[in-house]
């Protein structure tokens, strides 16, 4: 008799967030945060394909640690973390690509839990090829994709079985502190007693070293917060010109966090047809787009607390560059 042979099973999609709803979103973003004081703008928007391609690449740099140190905890300890959560369903929010997703899958299936895979994020192209590409590299495992917003569809995300739900690269960091604990409590809502929560953060250190992996020799950070403007440019009929706004990291000691800002190299006027806005940006007057929070453990650890969860296990790596949090729902 032949040996059965797992054949792959087709990926689902649910779709929970359209095209309209995304415009909508830009717009009234866009629009808040341009008429704000100062002005900023989400970092969400950097993630069109240019500046997804140019995210890519800032990860090879010298000067950018996190996604070396996070995919060396990942190596190091994967097994550990699907051992401790022993959990039978992956999910991973802001999947993208899905590529750190491997580790886990991998090591999830090695000691015998792996059946599920539900990746979470916004594009629906990039997720769907990437489903599409699981389900064919992992034969047996049901691939559950969802098109949504981790801020408002968090309740969308398929129940059943023990979940282990991963949010990684950091991005934690990049919302600010109202925004971390409601996200944070909205998760714990969401979770069964035998769900878990795998976190990944980037951790304070050397202050000169920080500011290096924001704002890199060759340039590429700098054109990539740039590309912010070329979004609006395409998708709002806005004027910016990128030569003329200057790139700009800058570590914020009280809030812990490093801020990226566009400032403007001379006094200009915008015009945002989408958004029937005049804009006058002063000489010197700086746009904020992006924030990266960096923690302690200890912070990190009463945080979490606050929120509604215990932690099972930290894994920092060599030099505490890095760290990935287990933790689960407090019942």
């Amino acid at each position: 008799m032949t040996p059965d042979v797992a054949r792959p099973i087709p990926p689902t999609l649910d779709v929970h967030l359209s095209g309209t709803e995304l415009a909508t979103a830009l717009e009234r973003d866009a629009r808040a945060g341009l008429l704000a004081s100062p002005k900023q703008l989400p970092p969400v928007y950097f993630y069109d394909d240019r500046g997804s391609r140019l995210f890519d690449e800032i990860t090879r740099l010298p000067e950018y640690y996190p996604t070396r140190s996070e995919r060396w905890i990942l190596d190091a300890h994967a097994k550990d973390m699907a051992l401790l959560s022993g959990a039978d369903t992956l999910i991973e929010l802001g999947a993208g690509t899905c590529e750190k997703s491997r580790v886990l899958l991998d090591a999830m299936q090695a000691v015998g839990l792996l059946s599920r895979y539900v990746p979470l994020d916004v594009s629906d192209t990039v997720l769907w090829e990437a489903a599409t590409t699981l389900a064919e590299e992992y034969p047996g495992l049901a691939v559950h994709a969802v098109v949504g917003d981790f801020h408002r569809h968090l309740d969308q995300l398929p129940p059943g079985g023990r979940r282990l739900i991963a949010f990684l690269g950091g991005t934690i960091g990049n919302l600010g502190p109202a925004q971390r604990r409601r996200f944070l409590v909205d998760l714990d809502c969401t979770m069964d007693a035998e769900d878990r929560f795998l976190v990944g953060t980037d951790l304070v250190k050397d202050r000169d070293r920080l500011v290096r992996a924001y704002d890199d020799d060759a340039g590429v950070t700098a054109e990539f917060n740039k590309n912010v403007l070329s979004v609006l440019n395409r998708e709002l009929g806005a004027d910016f010109d990128p030569d003329r706004f200057d790139h700009v990291a800058v570590w914020n000691e009280e809030a812990q966090r490093i801020e990226m800002w566009l400032r403007s190299n001379a006094e200009q006027s915008i015009r945002v047809e989408g958004l029937d806005l005049d804009l006058v940006f002063g000489e010197g007057e700086a746009m904020l787009t992006e924030i990266s929070t960096k923690f302690t453990p200890e912070g990190l650890a009463a945080e979490l607390a606050e929120c509604g969860f215990v932690v099972d296990a930290m894994w920092p790596s060599p030099g505490d560059d890095f760290l990935m949090t287990l933790c689960h729902p407090y019942c």
